[in-house]
Formats: structure tokens, sequence, C-alpha cells
């Protein structure tokens, strides 16, 4: 590896075999595992096939990573999350471990990427290697910054000097004060006081502004570098650890100041991130905000033997509500109180890692009708995610996991069933629920005092695009992109990047579908265990990252623009508790719905506590590939809580902050620089629009033809036959966090544009709906008088770029 004292030391190569035997070239990866094997039989694309599962609804799609929903022709999900080998053409997700490059079949990759500096199977333009995960100039130049000495507390000196000015401050007052009362006063009675000026949002419910009359310097110190102590809200102490140049601030009378920086080679908050050439390095805070049955079993395994057992957070709501003895729903409050606090905030931060992908559920502003969700308090835990990332110098990407009716079907949405958002006859009106939930969001975070914190808004999680149709899923994308440049405007700084999922389309689908688009990340999340599963090895992966993502990333950040990938694990079978599901089983013991044959124990893979020197490292090597391959991404997830049945982690390979304690993450995420070869890198940076530069925005021509709303909606039909909202209700702003009466700041009104003043969307009394979630099959009730649309979002406006 590079030393981190010499300038411009190329990193050794890396043996790609994963074991420890000789070889006759590093380059000479082993096969992927089990080469014999050419199919398999997967009966998902036919769910006649399946069988009925007692623990699904009737009608209900399948559970997460499963292959499509839909019932009719069209695109199959991809096999990073799908189970079937039905695959989509070019996607470098359709195939399974087993075939992954083959020369005989290229057409089956997006791109033709091979990893190879002696040669390649394919000449030309289609050739591109992957992307360098290291700045430019090696490790040394990242780590200059630690020259410069972080914001310090007060000290002696400074306060004698201010001392020594506040003295001359008031002898100048002493002259300048009996001339005023006794010359220009007499001579101007008729001046008027000044008056402070009033929020120009005052007419938005729930918004307020923490101020007060008087600040009280505090002797707590407000910056601290590794090895500080910190002190957390309940009193409890750590110390804090952060080997990379990495410093916290937070001053209680100044709570938005951004001068923290994660590390050395990461930009202060305070500072310009250059994306496409600063990297995200990030991880995921799964399953708090939003719960998932794999990442915290222990709140479903209480209800497991429920008449219905929990399988979703609707259930686990449910069963809460009913457990009144046991803590009601507020069980879900203690859960965000303990599952993740500042400390991991810290962690994260000293594992060097700067960005963070936070999961919601829309239920975060409100529920309607009977959903059963807590609504509301997990805003007040993702106000104090905000200050801790502030406090530790790192970003967050504001990760939209829930919409209204789901927009997959799968257990994290909410619900787990069938997929009610733009599909079925309440699939328009839950999106234009969403475009709201979008909208208040949006507002929260474009505000002055949070944008530099919140700088990435993911505005939908997975959804199934083979089951809304890709057109419409872009149109959705386009008008909650207009209705986001507007609570923040358009340029660098002005609002959050705009990540949109790819659907599980190819990324090669959504080339120029938003050309000159201010600020847009396309989000991917690539997948190895839900395909067929294999006994081989962990150490038989060691390049399987670097063949299956790297060449599509770097031709997407060529073609498309910023590419992210918001989810990767270290699984490379379906082994773990509740991972498919609760109660689901898994492929690799053969125990899932469907045929699999058993590949032998879950044991081997989950029995975390005995892997073996040789495994740890053999995981490490598939980790450092994963990230060179993924340049820019947040691995799922940071933490799994225990079982409460046996007292320990069961799904192993999706905890980052488990594999750190255990020596099989790396300790540095940049040891990964260098780790596929990188032998002919795209380069940086990204195109000026698409860094919020100058530019002329998206075409006229390209936004009629993505016009919001889709004439159809999937097994809905014509949307003017479809029930629908209309924008009149008030809106329910965000409130913003509030401070001791000692400290005078304004933390905003919770509505960054006032001129943003249309109601949100709601029933029109006198019209007939159906339950959002209703099964999309049923058929639409008869058609009432449409509600008034809200005026088209207008396309931003953007600085013309200078004329040479």
């Amino acid at each position: 590896m590079a030393s981190n004292d010499k300038p411009n030391v190329a990193y050794d190569p890396l043996p790609l075999t994963g074991d420890d035997q000789p070889t006759t070239s590093l380059y000479n990866a082993p096969p992927s595992p089990d080469p014999r094997l050419s199919s398999f039989h997967t009966p998902q694309m036919n769910p006649t096939e399946l069988g009925a599962d007692p623990s699904i609804p009737v009608g209900a799609a399948q559970p997460r990573f499963l292959g499509s929903t839909a019932l009719y022709d069209g695109p199959a999900m991809r096999e990073s999350f799908a189970s079937s080998q039905h695959t989509i053409p070019n996607s470098e997700y359709t195939s399974s471990v087993y075939a992954l490059n083959d020369p005989s079949a290229p057409g089956r990759f997006e791109g033709s990427y091979r990893d190879d500096p002696r040669g390649s199977y394919y000449t030309g333009d289609q050739n591109v290697p992957m992307s360098p995960v290291g700045a430019a100039g090696g490790r040394t130049l990242e780590e200059k910054r630690t020259a410069y000495a972080p914001p310090r507390a007060k000290s002696r000196r400074k306060i004698m000097i201010l001392a020594v000015v506040a003295a001359l401050i008031l002898l100048l007052l002493a002259v300048v004060i009996p001339v005023y009362f006794f010359v220009v006063r007499p001579n101007n009675n008729e001046s008027s006081n000044a008056s402070t000026s009033s929020d120009s949002s005052a007419s938005k419910s729930n918004h307020a502004t923490a101020t007060s009359s008087a600040s009280t310097p505090s002797a707590t110190p407000v910056t601290g570098r590794d090895g500080s102590e910190i002190t957390m809200e309940d009193g409890t102490k750590f110390t804090y650890r952060n080997s990379f140049g990495g410093y916290w601030y937070y001053d209680e009378n100044d709570p938005f100041n951004n001068g923290a920086r994660a590390q050395a080679w990461s930009p202060a908050l305070n500072e310009t991130f250059r994306y496409g050439t600063d990297k995200m390095r990030g991880v995921n805070l799964g399953g708090w905000l939003n719960t998932e049955p794999f990442i915290s079993p222990a709140l479903y395994e209480k209800y497991l033997n429920n008449p219905t057992p929990a399988v979703d957070e609707w259930t686990l709501s449910e069963a809460m509500r009913a457990d009144t003895a046991g803590g009601g729903i507020n069980q879900l409050e203690d859960h965000y109180k303990t599952f993740i606090t500042e400390k991991d905030f810290a962690e994260i931060a000293g594992a060097g890692l700067n960005f963070i992908r936070i999961p919601i559920g829309f239920w975060i502003i409100e529920v309607r009708d009977e959903e059963p969700f807590l609504p509301k308090v997990s805003w007040t835990y993702f106000l104090k995610a905000i200050k801790w990332a502030r406090k530790y110098g790192l970003r967050i990407n504001l990760d939209l996991h829930a919409l209204p009716g789901s927009q997959n079907g799968w257990n994290h949405s909410g619900r787990l069933g069938t997929t009610g958002f733009l599909n079925g006859p309440m699939g328009y009106a839950n999106a234009q629920r969403s475009l709201d939930y979008i909208r208040i969001l949006a507002e929260f975070i474009s505000q002055p005092q949070y944008k530099d914190v919140v700088t990435i808004f993911g505005i939908i999680n997975e959804p199934q695009g083979s089951v809304m149709g890709q057109d419409a899923l872009a149109r959705f994308y386009l008008e909650a992109y207009n209705i986001i440049r507007t609570a923040g405007g358009t340029g660098e700084g002005n609002g959050p990047y705009v990540s949109i999922h790819d659907g599980f389309f190819p990324r090669t689908d959504w080339t120029n579908t938003f050309p000159n688009a201010d600020r847009i990340t396309l989000d991917s999340h690539p997948y190895l265990c839900f395909n067929g599963q294999s006994s081989a090895p962990i150490s038989t992966y060691a390049t399987t990252p670097c063949t299956s993502w790297g060449g599509a990333v770097n031709n997407s950040m060529a073609s498309f623009g910023l590419t992210n990938a918001g989810e990767f694990s270290n699984a490379v079978t379906d082994c773990g508790l509740f991972l498919n599901g609760v109660n689901l089983g898994t492929r690799y013991e053969g125990t899932y719905i469907g045929v699999w044959p058993r590949m032998g124990s879950c044991s081997t893979w989950t029995d975390w506590q005995n892997y073996d020197a040789a495994t740890k490292r053999a995981i490490r090597q598939f980790a450092l590939a994963s990230m060179d391959a993924l340049q820019d991404y947040f691995f799922w997830t940071w933490k799994i809580g225990n079982s409460s049945r046996t007292g320990k982690v069961e799904t192993p390979a999706w905890s980052y902050q488990l594999g750190l304690e255990n020596g099989w993450m790396p300790t540095d995420p940049r040891d990964a620089t260098g780790a596929c070869g990188n032998s002919n890198p795209w380069s940086p940076p990204l195109r000026a629009w698409q860094t919020g530069g100058a530019g002329a925005g998206i075409p006229a021509s390209v936004s009629s033809n993505l016009a919001w709303p889709p004439a159809t909606i999937s097994m809905g039909g014509a949307v003017t036959t479809l029930p629908t909202y209309t924008p009149t209700g008030p809106i329910p702003t965000l409130p913003v966090p509030t401070f001791p009466s000692s400290v005078t700041v304004n933390a905003g009104s919770g509505w960054a544009n006032a001129a943003d003043s249309q109601g949100v969307f709601v029933p029109i009394p006198t019209c007939t709906y159906l339950d959002p979630w209703v099964d999309p099959s049923t058929a639409p009730p008869p058609v009432c008088a449409a509600g008034t649309r809200r005026e088209a979002i207008p396309d931003p406006l953007f600085t013309p770029a200078p004329q040479a």
C-alpha cells in the first residue's frame, strides 16, 4: 500500500486471487463460484409456481429482493434484487455471480468492463475501466489540511484582548451618547424606532423560530480532536477517536456553526464538497427511523407468536398499540433513543466515513385515516441527527424510504404487500400526496441553517419501475426535481442534490433523460446475495465487485453524471435472520419460497464469532473491491441489532460497525484505492451544470415530453378517471429545533421559500376515495369532479453560461 508519508507513491497491486497462495499473475482472479453451474430454475417470474404463502396477504407482492410483481409483459427486476434468470439486456445487474463478464455473452452487461491492464476482450470506447477512489496525488495531498488548526475555544489571551476592546468601546460611547442626547436628538425628535421584520411565511402552520434576548458565554469546550472527551445529552461520556485529522465542533451559543471536519481529506461543512472529485464514503443508518425486521430483529421477535406476527412497521405498530402493558406505541420512540446515539456519529467520522444516508418514512410528517404508524416523533430524532452530523463534520443524504401506498410492496416501505404508488386506482392520489411530502422536506432542508448538512435528497427508495413504468416514474422525478429547485433555488449551495433511484432499470436507460439538470445524482443498489446461491468461500469473490460494477459506474459517471451506490453490503448469500422477511427462510438452506437446492448451513456465514483470520481477510478484500468499484457509496448498514433470542447479531455481513470491531472492515476506507486496478480511470470533474454551475437548465422540449401527470396510471387507467386530491389543505410545516432561552439564534421557520404558499393535497369532501393501500386490482370508484390541480411547477431559472 502507499505510504502516508511520501507523495505520489503508487499503491502496490493487490493480489486478486482472494487467497494466500502464489499466483502466476496478479490479475488472474479465480472463477466465479462454481462455474460448472450454468443455469437455475427460479420460478419467481411465474408466481403460480411458488404456491401460497400464509404470511403474505392474498394478491400481495413478494417480499423485498424477489422478482417483479408485475403479471404483465414488461421488463423484469434486475437480478441483484430478483431471484430470476430472466434479465434486462445491457444491465450490469442482470447476471448472477456464476456468469460474471462472460466473454461469450457481452451483451448481458452494461458496457464491457474488464479490469485487466494487459489487454481487453473488447476495443473502442465501451472498454472503460473504473474510476479511482482516492483523490489525485495520493493521501499526502489529502492530509495537508491537518496543518490548519480547527476553531478553538476562547483562550485567556483572547478574553483579555476582548476586554481591552470592550473598554475602548465604552469610552467611545461615553463621548457619543451625551452628544446624541443633547445635540442630535433635539433636532430629530420625529424619528421612529427601527423594527425587526417578521417571518414572511408566518401563515404556515406549526412553525417556530427559536430566539432569546440574552447570551451567556459557556465554559464548555467547543471543539476537540482525537482523545477529547464528549458528554452526551444524558450525561454519558465517551472519548472521541479520530486518527484521520478530523475534529468536532459544537458551540451551544452558536449551534449552526459548520466548522467541523470529519477527516483531513474531507471538506469541512463550511467548505465546498466537490462532487465527482471528493468521494462520498458513506454508511446508512438503516432500521433506525424506519424499522426493518433484519436490522432490529428484537422489535419483531417480541410479536412472533401473535396470531398475526409483525412483518413490517405497519403490523409492528398495530402490535405495539395493542401491547399497552409492554409500553404501547411508545416502544418505537424508545428504539429511536437507543438504537442510534451521538456516539455512533462520532464513530462514523472516526471510521474514515464522511456521509450518512438516513432512511425515513413519510409518517415523519403525518399519517392519515387508519394508518397505524407513529406520526411526527421520528422528526425529533432526525433533528438530532442534523445536530450530531454537524458536530462531527458529516453530511447527510436524506432518504425518503417509504411512501403512501408503498412504492414497491416490500416491508421497508412501511407495509408488505402491493405497490400502490403510481399503480392501481389510488396510484395518482398517492403520488400527489408523496409530492407534498417531498416539498415539505425540501423546504426545510433548503433553509440556510440546514443546507450545508443535508446536502442530498433521495426522493424515492427503490420504486418498482417494472410495475409503474419508467415513463411515469421519470415524470414523477421531474416534477419532484422542480419542486425541490423551487424550494431552494438553482446553483451550487442552493438546496440539495436530487438523488433518483434507477427503479431497477439499467443505468444507461437514464442517460439524457434529464439533460442539463442542476445537481442530480443516479442511485443504484447493487447486491449479489439474492441471486442463485453458492457454497463457494468468500475468498472466491475477491474481484467480483470490480468485474460486476466498476465499468458500469464509470460509464454512468461519464454519460449521466454523478452516480452513487445508495446501498451495498458484504453479503454473498441470503443467510441471516429475517433478511428475506419474517419467517420466510433462506435460499441458501433451501427453506425459501419456491424450489431452491440446499447449499449448506447458514451458520458457516452467520457464526461471525468463529470466523478465522483468513475469512476476515477475504471479507475485507471483498469490501475493498466493492468500495473501489462503486466509488461514491453508502454501505448498508451501520448497525445491526442483536436478536432477543440469541443475544447476538445474526446478519453480520450487513453491519459496518460489527466488521470494524472484529477486523473484517477496513479501518481506513482509503485502503480501497486501487483494489480493482484502475488502469484507465474516468477523470473528474463533472460538467459545470452537473455541480450547480452555469447552464441552460432542462430543455423545454424535455419538460414538455415529461409533463406531470402521466396520462395513464398502471393498473388504474386514465388519470382523469381516478381519484384525485385538491391542493387546499394547510401545510404541516416541520418544526425547527429549540434552544435554551439564553441562546440567541434564528433556527428558521421550516420553510425556505415564502412564495411557495399553495396548500397540500387533501380529499375533496364530495368525492369518494378508496383506501390508499387498496389492492391495485380494485376497480376505481365513480368519476368525481377533479379538484383544482396545483399550478404547474415551472422549470427553475438557470444562470446563462458565459459567452466565449
